[in-house]
């Protein structure tokens, strides 16, 4: 699992100027049963988004597709976790620990 966090490095106007095909991306990510939740920060500095089901390599490259860092207004922290235990409306996400 991952915690996708997001850093605006541009001003808000430029933000909000991809906001609309930010959104659509993430549409299409929840779509394709990657993103279970995502959100702004408060304050409005960037936002955070939890993914699942996929490997670091798909978590990156998902990450460079987003509409915010193709218009450079934004950067990614990627945390990688294991998910041992949820509420239990997330149990088909819960993972075991590697030994």
């Amino acid at each position: 699992m991952f915690v996708l966090e997001l850093t605006y490095t541009a001003p808000l106007e430029r933000v909000d100027a991809s906001l609309a095909d930010h959104l659509a991306w993430l549409q299409k990510q929840y779509a394709a049963g990657h993103f279970l939740t995502a959100g702004r920060k408060v304050p409005r500095e960037g936002g955070v988004i939890l993914a699942a089901g996929m490997d670091r390599a798909t978590a990156e490259q998902i990450v460079s597709e987003d509409p915010f860092v193709i218009a450079g207004v934004c950067e990614y922290r990627i945390v990688e976790f294991v998910a041992t235990t949820t509420a239990p409306a997330l149990e088909a996400y819960q993972e075991q620990q590697a030994n």
